[in-house]
């Protein structure tokens, strides 16, 4: 099987709020926004924000689903993580800097980082 991931989404309570959180965190804004999905391309990965309450669905929030997002350095990964719930501390594992925060919709967030030879 040859396969690929394109893209992934979360369940979120309010998307006005889920947007200005996830546009603030990646530095852009939405691409594509809609009441019920709206979508962030992040470099040709789409990351949906879903309403499900729009589509009467039920949804347990926390870290069932853990998004992974990678970032530069350590530096920026803390700058990332300023001003955020963290719910797993910055550790080093390996050759990487891994933290997990909440967003505002209750979801857990991986954020990484390499680790470099003077760190």
């Amino acid at each position: 099987m040859n396969c690929k991931i394109d893209s992934l989404y979360i369940c979120v309570k309010d998307m006005k709020r889920a947007i200005q959180f996830y546009e603030s965190f990646f530095d852009k804004p939405v691409t594509e926004y809609d009441g019920t999905y709206s979508v962030f391309d992040i470099k040709g990965f789409r990351f949906g924000l879903f309403a499900y309450q729009n589509m009467k669905e039920e949804h347990a929030f926390g870290s069932n689903c853990l998004p992974s997002v990678s970032v530069d350095n350590v530096d920026v990964l803390k700058e990332k993580l300023d001003g955020k719930e963290v719910c797993f501390p910055l550790t080093r594992i390996k050759g990487n800097w891994v933290a997990e925060f909440v967003d505002s919709e209750g979801n857990h967030i991986e954020i990484t980082a390499p680790v470099h030879k003077m760190e």
